[in-house]
């Protein structure tokens, strides 16, 4: 017995290090200058989280084929899973959800977390984007040109996008005039389009876009500002039956990533990033939203809902006073935090210009 036992001690020993190494991921290497380097076969999933429904256009049209291009390019690699309809972060959090990691990726709109990107929201005000590729052009380009990066320092951005004009959708009446909103309780989506609801007279109600159908359905708001696209996106049109078509502001909204994830990816998987972010992004989402914008338009026409155009406030005499101070309203509490509010709007201004389509 005992010269049995060291050698039933040394086969137990080599049978258990074989069991190891099989159900254990291959240890990182020493390439020949001695750095640790990842095991290239290994999958990275990235948590994707945002607020819009599965079915939504955006969902549908853009991000799942981004998801599907990220992971191809990277041999799979990079794997993205989608969370849509805020199932993995609240839409007000969703930025701050992957600053800190809870999410590796997410997309947020600016004005869900009030005060949080006051100069980004100057590319909201009315009269600056009459399109969601315009409004998306100007937001990327801002940001590339470093206007408004100073707001994105604690994650990496990989594009910036707009949706179309928000417009004014109600269940009871048709607005014609700004004298017509006194005392209606309206959704607000930001700061800005509050600051101009506010001009009109109205209540500026904030709620997430999810809880709008709920709200409008009992009465909780009466109408609402929101893209075309949003409206059959979020079934709003089986409630409001009224629709002032007038660019009353537009939203703007991002793509995040969290950098610790994104700088501990190898040089490789970051170019993949990298080559699926930026303008084309921000270009290809104007496109989905324009489309869809339309449709949007045409199926609230086709239902025989009641609308009016206003096309130009600006320079209509009704709107454009209430449109002006409510922009002034925003600038001006944006100049009292110290920041340069007349300077980014005039980038803006130029930004809408370079990007008119």
């Amino acid at each position: 017995m005992n010269y049995l036992f060291p050698i039933c001690l040394a086969l137990t020993t080599s049978i258990s290090l074989v069991a190891c190494s099989t159900s254990t991921p291959e240890s990182p290497k020493n390439n020949e200058s001695g750095e640790v380097t990842a095991d290239k076969t290994e999958t990275t999933v990235l948590r994707f989280s945002h607020f819009w429904p599965a079915t939504s256009s955006i969902n549908v049209e853009v991000f799942e084929p981004w998801a599907k291009k990220v992971e191809s390019e990277s041999n799979g690699r990079l794997k993205v899973e989608l969370y849509p309809s805020a199932t993995l972060s609240k839409p007000g959090v969703t930025y701050e959800s992957a600053v800190k990691g809870t999410v590796d990726i997410g997309s947020q709109a600016h004005g869900y977390t009030s005060g949080r990107f006051p100069l980004t929201q100057i590319a909201e005000l009315p009269g600056l984007s009459s399109s969601a590729t315009q409004m998306s052009c100007i937001l990327q380009t801002l940001y590339e040109d470093g206007t408004i990066a100073s707001e994105y320092e604690d994650s990496h951005v990989l594009f910036m996008y707009g949706a179309g004009p928000g417009v004014l959708h109600t269940t009871d009446k048709l607005i014609r005039t700004p004298e017509d909103m006194k005392g209606m309780r309206i959704r607000r989506p930001s700061a800005v389009a509050g600051d101009i609801i506010e001009s009109m007279g109205a209540s500026p109600v904030g709620l997430p876009a999810n809880d709008m159908y709920t709200s409008l359905q009992r009465g909780v708001v009466d109408g609402l500002s929101f893209p075309w696209e949003a409206i059959t996106t979020f079934k709003i049109d089986e409630v409001t039956k009224y629709h002032t078509n007038i660019p009353f502001y537009s939203s703007g909204l991002m793509v995040a990533m969290n950098k610790d994830t994104y700088n501990g990816l190898p040089d490789d998987l970051k170019k993949v990033i990298d080559d699926n972010s930026g303008m084309a992004l921000a270009d290809k989402v104007g496109e989905v939203f324009d489309k869809h914008d339309k449709l949007a338009l045409q199926s609230a026409k086709d239902l025989g809902h009641e609308m009016v155009d206003i096309p130009d406030p600006l320079n209509d005499p009704v709107w454009k006073g209430p449109l002006e101070k409510g922009t002034q309203k925003y600038l001006g509490d944006v100049e009292a935090l110290g920041l340069d509010a007349q300077g980014v709007y005039a980038k803006a201004k130029a930004a809408s210009a370079a990007c008119k389509v």
